[in-house]
């Protein structure tokens, strides 16, 4: 069967046909720009595809806040978003007007941790989260199989927690300061050392800055969830790969033996999938919506 995926993201957009996570027939990659040019490159794509291929389904993993709740008159926009132009976005209704296929839709984080949980780190496991450190911090926390929803979706990089002793950066987001996302993503990074920020070394102060403040993320959701692993991707984690053995020593510190960690170590680690995991989250997504 054939699946087409669009992981949108804050800076890029990938749009996947495949089979499966080792059958990727075709791959699109379109900046963020604005809503209606970028949206109507993606839509464009899937109408090709729809025509060319036995599309079985269609996956759109995406950043938010989305409004995810069926039923509600803005169910599939996009709220809150602090990317200019993008507020208030029908998403779905943009991406599916002119698709004859099933769509699921869900948050990019959410669909990551689906796709590790299918064929990555979290393979076996019904209880999992994702973290991602990019353009912001999102979690995908599953607990029995399935995403958690209340009126909303989970939106934990936007959690306040303490800061480290001598830190004085007074955070990034616009919406909390220095929530966590404010205090360890990539947009807190550009906007602290511009361009520096490439050449940080790994032994910078900030890094133990980062490293605190997503450890103390890690801890709220094992303490909230108990998930059986913590993955964490995005770009910054790519870019800095020592910082994700540095978080799991971190939070095993502050833990300090109050709760057993389940399973091999290490507890928190890297995503199997590479950077693949946000684009195949939306193929996993489009298998759900065909099951």
């Amino acid at each position: 069967m054939t699946y087409a995926g669009v992981e949108l993201g804050g800076t890029k957009c990938v749009v996947l046909l495949a089979e499966g996570p080792t059958r990727v027939l075709e791959r699109e990659v379109h900046p963020t720009g604005a809503p209606a040019e970028t949206l109507g490159a993606i839509e464009a794509t899937l109408l090709r595809w729809q025509h060319d291929h036995p599309l079985q389904s269609v996956g759109i993993a995406s950043f938010g806040p989305l409004d995810l709740q069926q039923g509600s008159r803005t169910y599939g926009y996009i709220h809150a978003m602090q990317k200019p132009g993008w507020d208030s976005v029908d998403l779905l209704g943009a991406l599916t007007r002119s698709l004859s296929v099933q769509v699921a839709l869900d948050t990019d984080v959410n669909g990551a941790a689906l796709a590790e949980m299918r064929w990555g780190a979290g393979r076996g496991m019904t209880d999992f989260a994702y973290i991602t450190v990019g353009t912001g911090v999102g979690v995908g926390l599953i607990v029995d199989g399935k995403p958690i929803r209340g009126f909303g979706h989970c939106e934990l990089g936007h959690i306040r927690v303490a800061r480290l002793n001598g830190e004085d950066w007074p955070g990034s987001c616009p919406f909390h300061g220095d929530c966590v996302e404010g205090m360890a993503s990539g947009a807190m990074l550009r906007e602290r050392f511009g361009n520096e920020v490439d050449a940080l070394e790994p032994d910078h102060p900030v890094w133990e800055s980062v490293v605190w403040t997503l450890a103390q993320l890690c801890q709220a959701i094992v303490l909230a969830a108990a998930p059986r692993r913590i993955v964490i991707g995005g770009g910054v984690m790519t870019a800095q790969p020592h910082l994700v053995p540095r978080i799991d020593d971190a939070l095993n510190r502050s833990l300090n033996n109050y709760v057993s960690l389940p399973g091999d170590r290490p507890y928190v680690r890297a995503p199997d999938l590479g950077s693949d995991a946000g684009p195949l989250g939306a193929i996993a997504l489009a298998m759900t919506a065909s099951s």
